[in-house]
């Protein structure tokens, strides 16, 4: 299944985020993707890991996701993590399921059923994933502005 869109104004973005700071410029980013995001992690969270948007993969997912970046500043994840905050290793199990496994003996040691969640997740809220993300990045960019001319008044 293919969607079709247009995007506009998004140059007119990149242009303003290039006149901040770089390092004003990436967190007005990643606050405006985070929360962009948020209500993917929210639809996801009836799984029974906790989801989490962020730009910290453990090894194994950094190695998986190395084509991810291309010549991004700025990458972030949605997805389940395990109580010590680092990524949920088995989760895949449970969002595709496995087949039949048995022991060297064939022994029958069970299956998991597949139970996606975010899959879903990302599929209920993808449609206004672009038009949510340019006004968050638009009013970051504002607040951002607001900021440096209440600095600037100041000293």
């Amino acid at each position: 299944m293919s969607v079709g869109f247009k995007v506009t104004g998004f140059r007119d973005m990149e242009r303003a985020l290039a006149d901040l700071k770089r390092g004003t410029a990436k967190g007005a980013a990643r606050r405006a993707i985070k929360k962009t995001l948020a209500p993917v992690a929210e639809a996801a969270a009836a799984s029974p890991f906790e989801i989490a948007v962020t730009s910290r993969l453990n090894k194994t997912q950094a190695r998986g996701a190395r084509g991810d970046r291309g010549a991004a500043l700025l990458t972030l994840y949605v997805g389940p993590i395990d109580e010590d905050g680092k990524g949920a290793p088995h989760a895949h199990l449970l969002e595709f399921g496995t087949g039949p496994r048995f022991h060297k003996s064939g022994k029958f040691v069970g299956a998991v059923l597949a139970d996606p969640f975010m899959r879903p997740a990302w599929d209920q809220h993808r449609g206004q994933m672009l038009e949510k993300l340019g006004a968050n990045i638009w009013a970051e960019i504002e607040k951002s502005l607001a900021r440096a001319a209440k600095a600037a008044a100041k000293g």
